[in-house]
């Protein structure tokens, strides 16, 4: 599966995510798992301090697998802390080198606020259009394929129209049965900014239990299509058109997360979305001003 960008780029629905996944042998035996499973997103940030294991990863399976590196989308983030023209410019440069490559195929502006700085500072509205302009710069030059934003609000995004050149080709959020954000996904779609869910399987809360993947409505529409809750969950989003991340250390999950040749009834995609209670698991963007 996969969406072409506004620009022609063609970019994988499903997705690798790295987060919180770190140390080299880790990132090594995830990734041998994934690539050999048809994974070919990976997608990183600056600040989950991984990019040069997986560079590394890479440089060591890319053969193994028989694989190019233009069969790979690699996408990666700027740090808060790297908000503004020129720090952005050396982070993307800084990134290239870790990840060992001469391009990226997305780089994301993380947060819309800058490091070190409140969330109600007007600095955060120059210093990301300063980020936004070297991107483009980037953009411009070929360092980057496609380049765009994460937990971006729509007034984020409304403010862009005042300053951006490019709008962002993929806008990366936070979207699952438990916080559907049905504006955003319209905006996008009228903007043909493709948008893209991170934490599509909730989080587990206090080492306990996951609120999502255990919903009642989930466990039940899994038994329905005999999949795992994980499965049903990315797949309301992908049929959707929703580009997803799942991230996981077990093999079986990172494969299993992968199969999602199957259609959900539309009676069964509303059900999922009915469950909307507004509940976010990461952190709430709209804060930043």
């Amino acid at each position: 599966m996969a969406v072409t960008l506004r620009n022609g780029i063609c970019m994988p629905l499903i997705g690798f995510g790295t987060f919180r996944i770190k140390g080299r042998e880790t990132i090594l035996n995830c990734l041998e798992v994934a690539l050999k499973a048809g994974y070919r997103l990976i997608d990183s940030a600056v600040i989950y301090h991984n990019e040069e294991d997986i560079g590394s990863a890479l440089e060591e399976l890319l053969p193994k697998c028989n694989l190019l590196r233009t069969d790979l989308f690699l996408t990666s983030k700027l740090s808060p802390r790297n908000q503004g023209y020129q720090p952005c410019i050396e982070s993307v440069k800084k990134s290239l080198g870790f990840l060992k490559t001469d391009y990226l195929d997305l780089y994301l502006i993380h947060w819309p606020g800058t490091g070190g700085k409140k969330v109600d500072n007007v600095v955060n509205i120059q210093m990301r259009q300063e980020s936004w302009r070297a991107l483009e710069d980037c953009y411009d030059k070929g360092l980057i394929k496609a380049i765009g934003v994460s937990n971006y609000c729509l007034k984020h995004l409304e403010e862009m129209k005042s300053y951006a050149r490019t709008l962002p080709h993929v806008l990366q959020v936070e979207h699952h049965p438990h916080y559907v954000q049905s504006e955003l996904v319209e905006y996008c779609i009228q903007h043909k900014i493709h948008y893209q869910a991170y934490s599509s399987l909730g989080t587990t809360i206090e080492g306990k239990c996951n609120p999502l993947l255990n919903d009642e409505v989930v466990q039940d529409v899994a038994k329905i299509y005999k999949k795992s809750p994980a499965q049903i969950l990315l797949r309301w989003a992908t049929q959707q058109g929703i580009g997803v991340l799942p991230k996981s250390l077990d093999p079986i999950h990172i494969k299993e997360n992968l199969e999602l040749d199957f259609v959900m009834d539309d009676k069964d995609i509303s059900r999922l979305n009915a469950l909307d209670t507004r509940c976010k698991y990461a952190w709430d963007p709209s804060i930043v001003i």
